[in-house]
């Protein structure tokens, strides 16, 4: 191993090989901090030529690789095991953007660019890139691509697999696949792309991708619905689809109890309703036209909600600051869960017309298995993205809860299962549920993905013991 860092040293620079154990532990444990694992070194490469000659020499001395961007990940997917023998690849010294093109309307960023700051450098240039999660202030590109990451402006601009137009890539044996091409249309062969998006650095390590953008909407509104159950929540996304068509941006289902949290730990966070409700529905519009059209079509949205009895109550923000007061009680959830103490969390996925069917019977099936156990629902409705939390009984040991962790998975994504969902939507797999996805995909499937991985990376360095 010390020949290997030595070599690795005179690849990148010295100062770019960590190995102090006080310099290593940021990267060592994952975001929520329930693992941490053992590293030989910390690579940072600053380069895709040093990316790719770091991966030679561990084809050379066959030291298993761990790409990681900002370690957001919450399935366990960007640290390293226990052993010891694999390095971490950190891209966080490639954050550059390399290219705006405003007539294609793409962004060229590497891999290790902050997702706020690919925000904002659209912005600059009067454009918009419309990926947009809690994390976006830390976690990377490159981490958000090999997640296929989610968030909350699915609805209307896809994953992030529908966001990329083309990615440069070094292979597991070195060499560097140069994809950055800006098309849209491109029928020539096997989508390399679309196999190393979603693939959590298990295929190869992604450090450039060119990036779509469009153009800034002429008006963003904001408002917050009251309603009686999931039920109407589906009824209320019909009703704002025929209303909105592709201006309806964002739509956010939050439970009465996710807002409970927020004000329990959050009371700065003011709540818009004097009176709780059972369900909550967060609705954004982004308008080309005006702010005028846009306001007309929200006001006429409502009108029509409330007078087909779909909701109880609306509150409409009526400037910037509203807006980002109400988008604040949704990003927050996340955090209150967090200060209540551990939780068992799922991100799940359910065929979008059997939402409130699969909430009913399993919240039933978890109360029966686990009394008084509390759930925290809430998600992205419009793209059937569900996080379905459940945290254990008031002023309970929440370690004896977790104890149960497996338990309560089983119930959860049992149901999943028979609902015709997925147990990970937005998360990816990782380590965390590589295990556990075999209970619910076929043989098939699981056969034709082993067999991708042993032909791109026969000698599983790249990201071992993750997703397959």
């Amino acid at each position: 191993m010390n020949s290997f860092l030595e070599a690795c040293r005179a690849a990148i620079g010295a100062a770019h090989v960590i190995t102090a154990p006080s310099d290593m532990a940021a990267y060592l444990t994952d975001w929520r901090k329930r693992f941490t694992g053992n590293a030989a070194a910390i690579v940072k490469p600053g380069s895709t030529e040093e990316v790719a000659a770091i991966v030679r020499l561990c084809n050379t001395y066959r030291v298993p690789i761990v790409p990681q961007g900002g370690n957001t990940g919450l399935v366990l997917g960007s640290v390293p095991d226990e052993s010891g023998q694999a390095i971490v690849l950190s891209l966080t010294r490639m954050h550059g953007v390399r290219a705006i093109d405003s007539v294609n309307n793409t962004i060229t960023v590497d891999a290790g660019c902050i997702l706020e700051n690919i925000q904002n450098a659209a912005a600059e240039a009067a454009r918009l890139f419309p990926l947009s999660l809690a994390a976006e202030g830390s976690c990377t590109i490159g981490g958000n691509l090999s997640t296929n990451a989610g968030g909350t402006a699915v609805l209307r601009y896809g994953n992030t697999r529908e966001l990329c137009l083309g990615l440069e890539v070094v292979t597991p044996q070195g060499e560097i696949w140069d994809g950055l091409r800006g098309l849209r249309k491109d029928n020539t062969g096997y989508d390399l792309r679309d196999l190393y998006i979603g693939a959590e650095g298990t295929l190869g390590i992604i450090t450039a991708a060119v990036l779509k953008l469009f153009p800034q909407p002429k008006a963003e509104l904001t408002a917050l619905a009251a309603l009686p159950s999931p039920d109407h929540a589906l009824r209320l996304l019909t009703l704002a689809q025929t209303h909105c068509g592709a201006s309806l941006t964002g739509f956010e289902l939050m439970s009465d109890f996710c807002l409970q949290l927020v004000n329990k730990h959050y009371p700065q966070l003011r709540q818009p309703f004097q009176e709780s409700h059972p369900q909550y529905v967060l609705l954004e519009l982004s308008d080309s036209e005006s702010e005028q059209h846009a306001t007309a079509m929200l006001e006429s949205l409502i009108e029509a909600a409330l007078e087909q009895e779909i909701i109880v109550d609306a509150v409409l923000a009526a400037s910037i600051a509203q807006s980002k007061a109400l988008w604040q009680m949704r990003e927050h959830i996340s955090l209150a869960q967090a200060d209540e103490g551990k939780n068992v969390k799922h991100d799940i996925s359910i065929p979008i017309a059997r939402i409130g069917e699969f909430i009913q019977v399993t919240d039933v099936l978890l109360q029966d298995a686990f009394p008084a156990c509390r759930m925290v629902t809430f998600g992205h409705l419009g793209d059937g993205n569900l996080h379905y939390n459940v945290s254990p009984p008031e002023n309970s040991s929440d370690i004896a809860f977790i104890a149960q962790q497996e338990a309560v998975n089983r119930v959860v994504h049992d149901s999943v299962h028979r609902f015709g969902g997925s147990i990970s939507a937005e998360h990816g797999l990782g380590a965390l549920k590589r295990d556990e996805v075999l209970r619910y995909k076929s043989d098939v499937e699981m056969n034709l993905m082993r067999t991708i991985k042993r032909a791109l990376d026969p000698a599983n360095l790249m990201n071992p013991g993750k997703v397959v």
